[in-house]
């Protein structure tokens, strides 16, 4: 059940390609757990290979995705609530991934266990993973993916 009208197929899948960018950061973040199951390695290569041919390439390819996202899907009133709604809440997920980003190592220089970071980086990334998993098959589904603060945060900025 959808909270502005139905969603149709198309919609479905339009509103599920914008986690593609937070599982690209996150899987940053998955470095350890990528050393310890190399299987998990191998599924995640065709992001680690998306992320870094897109963002090695293009020069701001992060900030331009972010704001043609934000400007061109968000911000359009002519695209369905469903997809935009989707794709702000893709861009607050990659946000708390970038601040996640700049302040992890920060943090762990204060605490110099290794133990600490690998546990903070593999939660993250599982974190990530599962947002972005849950997200993708609610939206397949046809409903809103309900996650605290977030979407809370979303409903204020998609109207």
């Amino acid at each position: 059940m959808t909270w502005r009208g139905s969603t149709t197929t198309g919609d479905r899948i339009f509103a599920c390609l914008p986690y593609l960018i937070p599982l690209m950061e996150g899987v940053l973040f998955g470095e350890y757990l990528f050393e310890k199951f190399p299987i998990l390695g191998q599924l995640c290569m065709p992001l680690i290979i998306l992320r870094f041919q897109i963002y090695n390439s293009i020069p701001f390819a992060s900030l331009i995705i972010f704001m043609a996202l934000f400007l061109g899907v968000v911000r359009n009133q002519n695209i369905a609530h469903f997809i935009r709604f989707n794709a702000m809440q893709a861009i607050l997920l990659d946000i708390v991934l970038f601040l996640c980003y700049l302040i992890l190592p920060i943090f762990l220089k204060a605490l110099p266990i290794a133990l600490v970071g690998e546990t903070l980086f593999n939660m993250v990334f599982i974190a990530t993973v599962a947002a972005c998993g849950y997200a993708v098959v609610q939206s397949l589904l046809g409903r809103y993916a309900e996650m605290p603060v977030v979407s809370e945060a979303v409903y204020m900025q998609v109207r």
